[in-house]
């Protein structure tokens, strides 16, 4: 009888001993991933750094020279409900998820769809924002195609951003077109422009801004999306703390209307258009 009373007590004292560690265990790791989240660093450094490329009208420069656009006002509303300072730290679209990875900043907020390939190598919130693809052609070397099958030919050349997602709808669209990619999305309508290509393809509004600006050259072919988009913030992985906030301030955000009144005054409308130099 005793010694069946001295295993149940060796058993229930290992099995306490085990539950401390356990939660010793647990919590330390739970200080650990807190503690390495960048949610963390931006609170001690009073400052959040956001990666971005120019692009209208996520991101943009006005006629001071001062950043505006959707996505300008988003960070510094994020910035401000976390009581800290905006940092935006201008990047080549092309190269902007190897900077995030290497800690050049805390988050990408610029317009970045969500795809699998990129979801490989780094983490999306939930959406703030779903935009959709649209194309500006130039006149006299596309009036006469056929839409949208006569895109679909060796002898169309279409222009993109480099490393941006229309790149992608473009060869999925049309597989036998050319691409030529630049670093700027304003040089790419450039090259329509100027007759050196038939066609862009990018987010709206900005086909119909183009068209607006240069109505003797450009044309729509076609005002309906050609892709529907789900813009979110690009984070680091191995991060859910910071996932989980942003996501949240997203969700929060959404839900008050905050999102879509900022959406709609940068998408539907021109009221912001005297502030900048759509060339």
């Amino acid at each position: 009888m005793r010694t069946a009373k001295t295993v149940i007590a060796l058993v229930l004292g290992a099995a306490m001993t085990f539950l401390t560690f356990g939660e010793v265990f647990a919590g330390e790791t739970q200080k650990q991933l807190t503690s390495e989240s960048v949610i963390e660093t931006i609170k001690k450094r009073g400052k959040l750094k956001v990666g971005m490329a120019t692009f209208v009208p996520w991101a943009m420069r006005n006629k001071k020279g001062d950043l505006i656009g959707f996505e300008i006002d988003v960070a510094k509303k994020l910035a401000k409900d976390m009581g800290v300072k905006i940092q935006f730290v201008p990047t080549a679209w092309s190269g902007i998820i190897p900077a995030l990875i290497a800690g050049k900043f805390d988050a990408i907020i610029g317009g970045m769809s969500v795809t699998p390939q990129r979801n490989l190598t780094i983490n999306f919130t939930a959406p703030y924002a779903h935009s959709g693809m649209g194309i500006a052609a130039n006149k006299k070397l596309s009036g006469n195609l056929a839409w949208p099958d006569g895109y679909n030919s060796r002898s169309v050349t279409f222009t993109c951003r480099r490393g941006a997602t229309s790149c992608t709808d473009i060869k999925n669209l049309w597989p036998k077109a050319k691409i030529r990619q630049f670093d700027d999305d304003s040089l790419a309508f450039q090259e329509v422009i100027n007759g050196n290509a038939h066609a862009t393809v990018t987010s709206h509004p900005k086909p119909a801004k183009w068209v607006f600006k240069h109505p003797e050259v450009l044309f729509m072919p076609t005002t309906e999306n050609l892709t529907e988009g789900n813009e979110s913030f690009g984070l680091r992985k191995g991060d859910p703390d910071a996932l989980n906030f942003f996501s949240n301030w997203i969700m929060i955000h959404n839900s008050n209307g905050w999102l879509k009144e900022r959406h709609n005054y940068w998408f539907k409308g021109m009221d912001w258009a005297d502030q900048v130099d759509l060339k």
